[in-house]
């Protein structure tokens, strides 16, 4: 006697809308791709095209920097799992840290910018290559200062005990903007300090 197979009727799970701020996130990366993909292509264009130096071979490799800023990345993932768990403490701690290895990132920038400036008398008016470079820098420094901010008001909340498990969604949308800064740098790392030497 054979049996036939009983056929269990598949069982559909409602479609629900994604989360609107996550959303407006993807928008506004997608956007900010494109502004920094217009910079990188412009560096690359103009590299080599400058009528005097200081050229390319004056920059040092931020190497620290950027090991503090890609580590961010790991950081603010797990303060917002953290979060997600309810671990309000760990979470603090990890944004905290977060925040500390982005400052140190853009501190770094800024100690660049400096030795440029007055040891090796690059500005964003000397040449070709001094206008590229710190435009394609500088709006990559501007983007880790609002990121800053944002990490900031969200620390701000978090020791008022305004951030709670229930907030993690939005969090992680903060999060998803830190990553994409990180992502961008390791362009721009490599644009500026590979490539374009």
């Amino acid at each position: 006697m054979s049996t036939m197979p009983v056929a269990i009727p598949a069982v559909e799970t409602p479609w629900t809308l994604p989360y609107r701020g996550r959303v407006g996130m993807f928008y506004l990366i997608a956007a900010e791709s494109a502004i920094f993909t217009i910079f990188v292509v412009a560096y690359i264009f103009y590299i080599g095209k400058s009528l005097s130096g200081p050229t390319p071979e004056v920059l040092h490799m931020p190497i620290f920097n950027t090991i503090c800023l890609l580590s961010s990345s790991l950081t603010i993932h797990l303060a917002v799992r953290a979060l997600r768990a309810g671990k309000t403490g760990m979470f603090k701690s990890l944004w905290f840290l977060t925040l500390v290895l982005g400052a140190v990132f853009l501190i770094g920038t800024g100690r660049e910018w400096h030795h440029l400036i007055y040891d090796e008398g690059l500005t964003i008016s000397t040449n070709l290559f001094g206008t590229t470079y710190y435009s394609l820098v500088g709006l990559h420094a501007f983007h880790v200062t609002a990121g800053l901010v944002g990490l900031s008001i969200v620390m701000a909340l978090a020791l008022a005990r305004r951030v709670k498990q229930e907030h993690a969604e939005r969090v992680d949308v903060l999060s998803l903007y830190w990553h994409f800064v990180d992502a961008v740098w390791v362009v721009v790392f490599t644009t500026v300090y590979i490539v374009g030497r």
